[in-house]
């Protein structure tokens, strides 16, 4: 799994990314919740480890800010708190977990596992995006009718994030972020790609959101 660590005590900090990093998690740590939240805005993540007392901006602060802006990841919450409050404040905000300082690793690595298993049937390999489209994501492959669609490295990547994100609107920001590797393009750059995208699909299943960005919506059956 990809996760985002923020504990701001540097040694605890060190010893869970080594242990997950040892599990075979792809572990992005931070010791600020501000530098978090800028990654954050940029990539994806499967998971959030989130310390509930940090300087400037807490943990709880933090995911009400991903509320806010419709984004949906599991977190993990640990903390030393035991104030019924904020615990209670912590599942209010859709809190996966919550660990209470200190806890033994292993029990760190038990509680990933749970949330991972959950969250195979929310994230199906294969997506359906229309009628007759559909993604592989174990594979990176759009198909139609069945036949797969010979796709850019551009267009492949603008499905994947859109598709990761499905349901949520992608800002330009992230497209950029993404797909152009930071790269100082503008909006219309971004968008002229999109349209151009658009109109080789024989079904269009992606949404224009004006001046914000762009959404695949779940398609039911």
């Amino acid at each position: 799994m990809k996760i985002l660590l923020l504990e701001d005590e540097a040694m605890l900090r060190a010893t869970i990314e080594e242990y997950l990093s040892d599990l075979g998690h792809n572990v992005f740590s931070f010791a600020q919740s501000t530098s978090a939240l800028k990654v954050m805005d940029e990539q994806i993540f499967d998971l959030l480890i989130l310390d509930i007392n940090v300087p400037t901006i807490t943990g709880l602060e933090m995911v009400e800010k991903l509320n806010q802006k419709g984004r949906s990841v599991p977190v993990i919450f640990i903390s030393a708190l035991i104030d019924i409050d904020k615990i209670s404040q912590a599942f209010e905000l859709g809190a996966s977990d919550y660990l209470k300082k200190p806890f033994h690793l292993k029990e760190l690595g038990l509680r990933i596992d749970r949330i991972k298993r959950e969250q195979k049937p929310k994230n199906p390999q294969h997506i359906i995006l229309s009628q007759n489209y559909h993604f592989a994501r174990d594979e990176g492959q759009l198909y139609y009718h069945k036949k797969p669609v010979d796709l850019t490295k551009r267009q492949l990547q603008i499905l994947t994030l859109l598709c990761e994100n499905i349901d949520s609107v992608v800002n330009f920001e992230r497209f950029r972020s993404y797909v152009w590797s930071d790269e100082p393009v503008d909006n219309a750059t971004i968008r002229a790609e999109i349209s151009r995208f658009r109109k080789v699909l024989k079904e269009d299943f992606i949404v224009n959101i004006k001046g914000v960005g762009y959404r695949i919506n779940r398609y039911y059956r």
